[in-house]
């Protein structure tokens, strides 16, 4: 039988411990023990994206990411991203329109976070490849492009919320 263990690790800037099992997944731990439900499990598969959260500055699936593998890393949610108003990120999802339902929204905007910060300026290639991973069953990907172009305009012109 396995034994429950105590990890620790930086959750949203702030010094956190969790109680978890082997098997636990960070979405998981994020929603039973700490109430952030930004990232949800929608394919259990680490298909769909919709569980986005990003541990040491890289996105990752969280229903494939044990929680064991978050000891001692950065994790970042959805939920940080608002904490002084809106990102530049958020903002350009809801200037485009970038959204139906909302649920794969969150995962959408870490993933365009992260891709803004390592590429400036994508092209229309580029913003389909490095999103392909997340999905989104409104269909609503030609806003989504334009939300991803409208951020790396702001970030540009230095005007970000």
């Amino acid at each position: 039988m396995s034994e429950a263990r105590t990890i620790s690790f930086l959750l949203n800037g702030e010094a956190v411990s969790a109680e978890i099992l082997p098997h636990h997944s960070l979405v998981d731990v994020l929603q039973r023990q700490f109430d952030l439900f930004g990232a949800r499990e929608s394919c259990g598969q680490g298909m769909c994206g919709c569980c986005t959260v990003l541990v040491d500055d890289r996105a990752v699936s969280g229903c494939l990411f044990l929680a064991a593998f978050a000891d001692g890393s950065e994790v970042v949610t959805v939920e940080h991203l608002g904490r002084d108003g809106l990102s530049d990120v958020q903002e350009a999802f809801i200037a485009a329109g970038a959204f139906q339902c909302g649920f794969c929204t969150p995962g959408f905007v870490l993933m365009t976070h992260q891709l803004l910060d390592e590429h400036r300026d994508p092209d229309d290639e580029t913003i389909r490849h490095y999103l392909a991973g997340n999905l989104c069953r409104c269909a609503a990907y030609p806003e989504i492009v334009e939300a991803v172009k409208i951020a790396a305009r702001k970030r540009k012109t230095g005007a970000t919320g």
